[in-house]
């Protein structure tokens, strides 16, 4: 059996892909999920081979929830906005469905899972590239777990970001938060006018910026009104320069 879960916060779209799997024996539906929070625990529980995933969804979107997985499963999603998913899903194999969706159009969709599950296709290789795709859209909150919780931090609480191994320290006012993500990444979405990367292992909010102070080797430390401290190198004073005219 191909265990399957739903997550959708429209009944209608789920009930539609439920009435559409009826033809495929081989599948069971392990839950119906109404948000991506739901969602995250229910992946978490059944380990399913394939979910079906709306896009836009209160709480966390469809892409917002994939980040917070620790397994991936094979994606099909499900969207009403057409040039958004083909925007996401032009450079990558993972599928998406058109709302309403078609049954000729499911088939499709299923048989092009089908392909990918028979041959032991490894779908955290499809979410990366999603992954890659989306980092072209610019940054606007960043969610993250801490512990069973889910905390969606919007960008303007961030303070800095500092790299930290595999993963990015998310400094704010209200504490540190762990993001499984690259420097490079948030370098890319975030608004360039208000995050500058300083140095290779720092990016800061730039209106916070209070003292800087030059160090041994043309490098410097500042300090933000949050009371934090950090490096700049020679080149994040460059670019800092160019950002705010010092």
């Amino acid at each position: 059996m191909i265990k399957t879960i739903l997550i959708d916060d429209e009944p209608l779209a789920r009930s539609m892909v439920l009435e559409y799997l009826q033809q495929h024996p081989d599948f069971q539906v392990m839950a119906e999920c109404n948000d991506g929070f739901e969602g995250v625990k229910a992946i978490q529980q059944h380990q399913p081979d394939l979910i079906f995933l709306d896009i836009q969804m209160p709480k966390l979107t469809g892409f917002e929830m994939l980040e917070l997985l620790d397994t991936h499963p094979h994606i099909i999603f499900t969207t009403a906005f057409d040039e958004y998913a083909l925007k996401a899903f032009e450079k990558n194999a993972i599928d998406y469905l058109l709302k309403p969706i078609r049954p000729d159009r499911f088939e499709k969709a299923i048989d092009k899972f089908k392909s990918a599950f028979q041959s032991n296709a490894n779908p955290k290789i499809e979410t990366e590239k999603l992954k890659e795709t989306l980092e072209e859209e610019s940054l606007e909150r960043i969610v993250v777990k801490t512990g069973s919780q889910i905390k969606i931090i919007p960008v303007q609480q961030i303070n800095y970001l500092e790299a930290y191994d595999d993963y990015v320290k998310i400094h704010t006012n209200d504490g540190m938060y762990l993001k499984n993500k690259t420097m490079s990444s948030f370098e890319k979405q975030l608004d360039a006018k208000q995050f500058v990367r300083v140095h290779r292992s720092f990016i800061v909010r730039v209106d916070l910026l209070q003292k800087i102070e030059p160090m041994e080797k043309d490098s410097y430390i500042a300090t933000l009104s949050s009371g934090g401290k950090i490096n700049i190198s020679k080149s994040g004073y460059a670019r800092l320069k160019q950002v705010i005219g010092l």
